[in-house]
């Protein structure tokens, strides 16, 4: 971990909230404290929508100065965004193509039909077209937190899932992503092109920064960026991510 970061990058579920769910006031608090002395970043496989319910809706009031130092990365940094004096403005979105689309869709139906995941007992659409992200949530996008949980607990059926779509889909990205989804992007893109496109964005060098995750474990989403060299903390939730920030913040000089 460098001695002082100056970004520090989270993971949204089960990192700064539970899954789906908006942050809690104490880690509203948190983040603020923590954009008033370094740049923060927030990156997901989420779309902006989500973005907004969870965190920055949430946020207590602050300066526009404090706002000005958060960095929203939907869609594992396909989406870039800042919130500036007028609400939150893009820096830049990068979709898929209406060809890519309509093949990512076509693909993960199939396989999640054959493997035998396609539920019949759903929160809302299983299937989301996120502009630059494809996104299959086999329980819905807004199952319950405990129905989630009990689905894949070994992560087993989203990998099995992910490697079918992905063996169909050699042009395109395929990764687990939360705790019953799968994501298709464009090659390349995971959590580690997110960190580069905030150096690239913010000018803070990678080894400048501190990625704070739940999944950082080889099968995880947020692997990829232990793996490029970032450094990284591990979490268990957003009480741990709490608890460390508590501790982290005293230690921070304000901007």
């Amino acid at each position: 971990m460098p001695q002082t970061p100056k970004l520090i990058a989270f993971d949204l579920d089960d990192t700064l909230a539970p899954s789906k769910s908006p942050v809690d006031p104490r880690m509203a608090r948190l983040l603020l404290d923590l954009a008033s002395r370094v740049e923060v970043a927030i990156i997901s496989g989420g779309q902006l929508a989500q973005f907004r319910s969870q965190v920055v809706e949430r946020l207590p009031d602050a300066s526009p100065d404090t706002l000005s130092h958060l960095q929203l990365l939907p869609t594992c940094g396909t989406q870039y965004y800042r919130i500036g004096a007028d609400g939150i403005e893009t820096v830049y979105a990068h979709a898929l193509t209406d060809d890519e689309k309509s093949r990512a869709l076509a693909a993960v139906e199939e396989e999640a039909r054959r493997l035998g995941l396609w539920e019949e007992t759903t929160w809302g659409e299983i299937l989301e077209d996120r502009g630059s992200q494809i996104t299959f949530s086999a329980l819905g996008q807004q199952a319950p937190l405990d129905a989630k949980t009990a689905w894949d607990p070994t992560g087993a059926k989203k990998n099995t899932l992910r490697e079918a779509v992905a063996a169909r889909l050699p042009d395109l990205e395929v990764r687990s992503g939360g705790s019953t989804s799968v994501d298709i992007t464009h090659r390349g893109i995971d959590k580690a092109y997110g960190m580069r496109q905030l150096a690239e964005q913010t000018s803070i060098p990678l080894e400048d920064m501190l990625f704070v995750g739940d999944r950082l474990d080889p099968d995880g989403n947020d692997y990829p960026v232990l793996a490029m060299g970032v450094a990284c903390h591990a979490v268990t939730g957003w009480e741990d991510t709490a608890a460390f920030l508590e501790d982290l913040l005293p230690t921070l000089p304000p901007r």
